[in-house]
């Protein structure tokens, strides 16, 4: 947990980061119902993850520091949402924060600046999966303009039960600030 008053830095991911990142996700993995992956990964099965979020480009990986400890707080990506080439302009985004750092605004600054490095790409819209119930995420997701476009209901199965995942939808601005 960041000690009190420590600053946050926001930066792109790089390889350095995949043994934290992976042990971060895999806390969501064997402890929540947020994704729904059913097993733990090693870091070298989450390489190619990784490596799909370059520095620039629609598709990144933003990752949250304690400044003082360099301990990774969270991240947040923009994904392709699907891989047919139509949803090209389309990006999932996705934010995980690092248990005993919540209630930190660190979902917040994560978000804030991967929408600002996406500003300048040609993606047109954002869609985000909000496994149920998660009322902090769809409060997150809300504060940055997303709106709620539909309830797939028991769509996925962990944990010996059936969860829905409500969707929410966000509008994008191109380079020249207007939207795609």
């Amino acid at each position: 947990m960041p000690s009190e008053g420590a600053e946050v830095q926001v930066r792109p991911g790089f390889e350095g980061d995949l043994g934290a990142l992976t042990d971060l996700y895999n806390h969501y993995v064997s402890e929540t119902a947020v994704t729904f992956d059913t097993r733990v990964f090693t870091p070298q099965e989450r390489l190619p993850w990784l490596l799909s979020h370059p520095v620039d480009g629609p598709h990144r990986l933003m990752v949250a520091t304690d400044t003082d400890s360099q301990r990774i707080l969270g991240y947040a990506t923009s994904s392709p949402l699907r891989p047919k080439p139509a949803y090209a302009t389309s990006v999932e985004t996705t934010v995980y924060v690092a248990p005993g750092a919540g209630r930190r605004g660190i979902g917040t600054l994560l978000y804030r600046s991967l929408f600002e490095a996406l500003a300048g790409e040609d993606v047109h819209r954002a869609y985000a999966g909000i496994a149920q119930p998660n009322e902090a995420s769809a409060r997150l997701h809300r504060r940055f303009g997303f709106r709620h476009v539909g309830t797939y209901r028991e769509v996925g199965r962990k944990f010996g039960r059936y969860w829905d995942v409500a969707w929410y939808e966000k509008e994008l601005q191109g380079p020249a600030g207007q939207p795609n």
